[in-house]
């Protein structure tokens, strides 16, 4: 046990770390080179959960989210300590993730982005941030139980790639009003290193809420068992059958 959760939690470590990585830097890659799209920062983002869902997702279901695994947790799908586990890890590998890319990028180019962390945009105050960043995680833990938890899904041989192109059309959308964070561990990393904390709880509330609502939401209504028919009298419209007769 203590061997499997282990290999669970390196799992998790690698794929926030790259999330982080791969993302924060992209923000300071486009940065020097005076690219103001947001297309790069999307795909980059994007492609980064899609390849490590894909490639880690049959060891620790591919969470390298907080937010996310707030989801299984309510819903049940795993227990306490393995959770405050990946917790450790995810918030672990974001905060490394962030150091590389202060001391491995030019210093000039990742300070002028403060590290990549998300933060609110021109007309959006803290209450607006925190309903996007709710509404946001909504869709992709919605879209994560819908390709990976649920064994109906279209999509469960490549729940990665929907789970991707999630992330990729919120940033498309949300990236210059919120950051589109949709992760706690994606706003912690660069806002330990660099200390940058405004409005810093917008980042946390809004995606655990998020999660909560839409992995609570899917269970109720698509993965529960039915309740089954109850059984009684004939007036009752269903006959129960006796003992050693089949049903």
């Amino acid at each position: 046990m203590v061997e499997d959760a282990l290999r669970r939690a390196v799992a998790e470590f690698v794929g926030a770390f790259a999330l982080i990585f791969i993302g924060a830097g992209s923000i300071v890659t486009a940065n020097s080179i005076h690219d103001p799209s947001l297309i790069g920062v999307a795909i980059a983002h994007g492609v980064t959960i899609a390849v490590m869902v894909s490639a880690l997702g049959h060891v620790s279901g591919g969470h390298f989210n907080p937010a996310i695994t707030v989801g299984f947790l309510i819903t049940r799908r795993i227990k306490p300590a393995l959770a405050v586990l990946y917790w450790l890890s995810q918030f672990g590998g974001a905060a490394l993730a962030a150091l590389l890319v202060r001391d491995l990028l030019p210093r000039a180019s990742s300070e002028a982005v403060h590290l990549g962390v998300p933060a609110l945009g021109g007309g959006v105050d803290a209450s607006a941030g925190f309903a996007l960043e709710a509404i946001f995680t909504f869709f992709l833990v919605w879209v994560v139980f819908a390709t990976a938890v649920d064994p109906r899904g279209t999509f469960k041989s490549i729940a990665g790639l929907a789970i991707g192109l999630t992330i990729t059309i919120d940033i498309l959308f949300g990236g210059p009003l919120t950051g589109a964070a949709m992760n706690p561990a994606r706003a912690f990393g660069p806002q330990l290193v660099g200390s940058h904390w405004s409005h810093a709880w917008v980042w946390y509330a809004g995606p655990v809420l998020g999660a909560a609502v839409a992995a609570a939401l899917y269970e109720l209504l698509y993965l529960r068992p039915a309740k089954p028919e109850p059984v009684g009298a004939a007036d009752s419209g269903v006959i129960e059958p006796r003992a050693g007769e089949p049903a």
